[in-house]
């Protein structure tokens, strides 16, 4: 039976109930989870209220679920993400001959889960959109571009999709249906992510047991202009796609440039080797002609040899 520690709902238990919720088809997702909160409510009350506040998961994050918990796709995933460190690495000694294959072989391993997501998807019985699987695609980069990001993925516990830029953190907010169950710890990553409420928790703190500095005559109060934290939001994360776009179409265009110049070089090399067999069979004629010439020069010699003898 699932159980309450000290009063508070045991974590890794609404997690456990949590990943199951979250492959439900979107269409079933909410009689699942009032099933399931019915199921739990006579046993522990405080576990069924919790599960009865799971969000209902983004398309986009219900895919990367699905392909989390997929015995062949998961550990394709787990590739993916590791391949993380290997970029930053790369990036870091600028070495553009290893950036530009691990940059091919992120996009192929991208662009395959993005195609296995939306099979599993439609066997679920739901189709996802072409927005969606763009979604998809920048989840799995943040994953790769971020360790925390690629822990949150790990868990199977995402909400809402998720977006990044280059290799600066992803927001994780709202993310996760069970943020305290989130893995501390990412085998292979340099940085290991530490829980996301404990990240934050402990940056409160430190903020909160920073000296206040001295403090000096303010000036009477100037009335802000209002902001509007939502436009702000939404304009942030609007620069972020903008971004996040930018950096795929800058990758896709240096696979272009790359495949077209591996092209150039096998179309030199043809020519290369065209221009030799024409060499050669130039060569050839030639030859043909000379010996050719001389046999005419030979039958021209006889035949004024013979017509003398006729004549004498």
């Amino acid at each position: 039976m699932l159980s309450v520690q000290s009063g508070r709902v045991d974590h890794e238990a609404l997690a456990e109930v949590a990943r199951t919720l979250l492959r439900s088809a979107p269409a079933d997702f909410v009689a699942d989870r009032t099933a399931r909160q019915r199921a739990l409510r006579r046993d522990d009350r405080e576990l069924a209220a919790a599960v009865g506040a799971l969000r209902k998961p983004a398309p986009a994050a219900w895919v990367v679920d699905l392909l989390v918990h997929d015995e062949t796709h998961g550990s394709a995933l787990e590739d993916a993400v590791a391949l993380g460190p290997s970029l930053r690495a790369a990036q870091e000694h600028a070495d553009p001959h290893e950036i530009a294959t691990l940059r091919k072989q992120r996009t192929q391993v991208v662009e395959a889960l993005a195609a296995a997501g939306a099979d599993l998807a439609e066997q679920a019985g739901h189709v996802v959109t072409s927005a969606v699987l763009d979604q998809v695609r920048a989840t799995i980069e943040a994953g790769m571009a971020d360790p925390h990001a690629g822990a949150a993925i790990r868990s199977g516990l995402l909400v809402r999709p998720l977006e990044g830029v280059g290799f600066d953190p992803v927001d994780l907010d709202d993310t996760l249906a069970v943020p305290d169950a989130v893995p501390d710890a990412w085998s292979g990553s340099d940085a290991p992510p530490i829980p996301i409420e404990d990240a934050r928790r402990s940056r409160k703190g430190s903020r909160a047991s920073r000296p206040a500095p001295a403090r000096e005559p303010e000036p009477a109060p100037q009335r802000e202009p209002k902001t509007d934290p939502a436009a702000e939001r939404r304009a942030a994360r609007a620069a972020e796609a903008e971004a996040r776009t930018a950096s795929r179409e800058a990758d896709a265009a240096l696979d272009r440039a790359e495949g077209e110049l591996e092209a150039a070089e096998d179309r030199r090399a043809e020519l290369e080797r065209a221009l030799a067999d024409a060499t050669a069979e130039v060569e050839r004629l030639e030859r043909g002609r000379d010996e050719a010439e001389a046999a005419s020069d030979r039958a021209r010699d006889a035949f004024i040899a013979a017509r003398k003898r006729r004549r004498t």
